[in-house]
């Protein structure tokens, strides 16, 4: 497309990110429309359900082939038991919970006695930012990044929205037999929010690192779920909410 810098006055090609709605589907029936960034769809239903404690076995394009749908097969799923649809945006997330006892997907309290070099952790953010081809060309997409304790990149996804940024590479680790993530590291882009971290709870995950700020959920629920969430990891900084005994010099 086309835009007009100013103040110069050119107009000029330009690149924007991609945001579309997909719809996931269990046994035919809708249950989500997220608008996310395409490409990985089938992770990121994956991922979405398994926050969502819907308990999918596999994804897959649509036998019908309906554009922007991927169905997931999830046995012993209970559409009667299924009190709400969920309506997701490219910026916040699941929408329109009334309380929040409903987003408070169960999630045993992580366990894990993995300790992570501070150097290990204040590299990470970059290590991402490397791996964020999208962002290079549009500048406006969030990443998130899974990682070995010595700073080894499994698997990084983009996209519009930080939830289906982590959704996909919680996907990628089901679909890889990974889950729960109890001896590596989460990275993300952004900012830190109640649903990342909820997120990073029910793969299991022990350490959350972020390049921007926490909110006060999400310090809250990770300090309850005994997730080390550290924020503001730039510079050779960073600022460890909870847990901080897992991050050794």
């Amino acid at each position: 497309m086309s835009v007009r810098r100013l103040p110069e006055g050119a107009d000029e090609p330009d690149r924007v990110a991609v945001e579309e709605p997909l719809e996931i589907r269990i046994e035919g029936r809708p249950v989500a429309v997220t608008m996310r960034t395409p490409g990985h769809d089938e992770e990121l239903a994956l991922g979405f359900c398994l926050s969502e404690g819907l308990r999918p076995a596999r994804a897959r394009l649509p036998g019908d082939l309906a554009a922007n749908t991927v169905e997931v097969d999830a046995p012993g799923f209970d559409p009667e038991g299924l009190q709400r649809s969920f309506y997701t945006s490219s910026s916040c997330g699941v929408c329109g919970k009334g309380a929040l006892e409903a987003i408070a997907v169960a999630a045993d309290r992580v366990e894990s006695g993995l300790r992570v070099p501070f150097a290990v952790v204040s590299g990470l953010p970059e290590l991402l930012r490397a791996a964020q081809p999208s962002f290079d060309r549009t500048g406006g997409i969030h990443a998130t990044g899974l990682f070995t304790p010595q700073g080894g990149l499994l698997c990084a996804r983009e996209d519009v929205g930080r939830h289906n940024a982590m959704d996909k590479v919680i996907g990628w680790a089901f679909r890889e037999g990974r889950l729960p993530l109890a001896d590596l590291v989460l990275c993300v882009s952004g900012r830190l929010s109640f649903e990342l971290v909820q997120k990073a709870a029910v793969a299991g995950c022990p350490v959350l690192v972020a390049v921007g700020a926490p909110s006060s959920l999400a310090v809250e629920l990770a300090a309850d779920r005994g997730i080390t969430l550290c924020g503001f990891v730039r510079d050779g900084r960073a600022n460890v909410y909870t847990e901080p005994w897992r991050i050794v010099p």
